[in-house]
């Protein structure tokens, strides 16, 4: 991918690429209430697959969506959060972002992602995993990237291992899934 530079958002933070294209896969910002019916969708047709490992897919309704999708653009552009579709031929098969988590240091971003039960086993997770590492180094002041989830999600973590994080720390963490262990695993990434 060919180095971009970093806009500016209107508040004056630095923030990634809106659009990153990766071969025959885009992540590109959400367009808000837009994006609302096919995200639904998505969701919907994948909530078997997001239910044992994600606490907001055991909640998931299509009010709950567009709030979710309504402050994707303040949170933009504060800087707080980063949110992309995943899009495969045309359509929304999933999505992943660049967050500053509140209890992490200022030079820390988390890249968090799902897809559709009919996208994975593909590499999409870990092509837009490795186009957001890249994207949080172009931002001013970050050294490290994170990536968190529960030990027995196997899949998840397979993504860090195969982009070269490495874990840094294993601890006792609330399970609000179903499948949750009780545990968190946080892989970190550094800046080369």
């Amino acid at each position: 991918m060919e180095p971009l530079e970093v806009p500016e958002t209107p508040a004056g933070h630095a923030s990634p690429q809106p659009v990153i294209v990766l071969g025959e896969v885009t992540l590109r910002r959400f367009a808000g209430e837009a994006d609302l019916s096919e995200l639904c969708t998505v969701i919907d047709e994948s909530l078997d697959h997001l239910r044992p490992w994600m606490a907001w897919a055991g909640e998931h309704s299509r009010a709950r969506t567009a709030e979710y999708l309504a402050d994707r653009a303040e949170r933009w552009a504060s800087g707080a959060d980063h949110a992309y579709a995943i899009v495969l031929d045309g359509a929304i098969v999933g999505a992943c972002g660049l967050h500053r988590r509140e209890e992490t240091p200022d030079d820390v971003r988390g890249i968090g992602y799902w897809l559709h039960p009919a996208a994975t086993g593909r590499g999409l997770a870990t092509r837009a995993a490795a186009a957001l590492v890249e994207q949080a180094f172009r931002l001013p002041g970050v050294e490290h990237v994170e990536i968190v989830h529960d030990p027995a999600n196997r899949a998840s973590g397979a993504v860090p291992t195969r982009l070269g994080f490495t874990v840094r720390l294993r601890r006792p963490a609330e399970a609000t899934a179903p499948a949750e262990s009780g545990e968190e695993q946080i892989w970190r990434l550094s800046r080369p």
